[in-house]
């Protein structure tokens, strides 16, 4: 579409950072509709890390209404420039919920999404709470 091309080139993404225990994560913060006090019954994924506390929680959507993930803190969101993101390739063998990295000044963040946190906890558990 003629459109398509006069559109301007998205060149920044904001990327909620969470902790999980002592290790930082990112996922792109369209998908988080709102943080939350965490439940019982929230998902909590082992292979992130353990929880510390645990008394937070990322509400995304999902097919059968909301997903909550807990996580320990919100560290915040941030616009990061395009090219500092890169997809991981198949062959790294990842989860797939690890869609990902940031490459942050400091040290690489690995990107979740947050729909497949909860596919992968279906996936092993065969069941998800909430």
């Amino acid at each position: 579409m003629i459109s398509d091309v006069f559109a301007p080139a998205v060149e920044e993404v904001d990327i909620l950072f969470f902790e999980v225990g002592d290790i930082v994560y990112g996922t792109d913060a369209s998908q988080v509709l709102r943080i939350e006090r965490a439940l019982a019954e929230d998902l909590s994924l082992p292979e992130l890390g353990p929880l510390k506390r645990g008394h937070r929680a990322l509400v995304f959507d999902a097919p059968e209404g909301e997903g909550h993930l807990k996580v320990d803190a919100i560290r915040g969101v941030r616009p990061v420039p395009i090219q500092h993101l890169r997809r991981l390739p198949p062959v790294v063998g990842a989860a797939p919920y690890a869609v990902g990295v940031f490459l942050d000044e400091a040290r690489p963040v690995m990107l979740i999404d947050l729909l497949e946190t909860l596919m992968f906890k279906e996936g092993t558990e065969g069941n998800v709470a909430r």
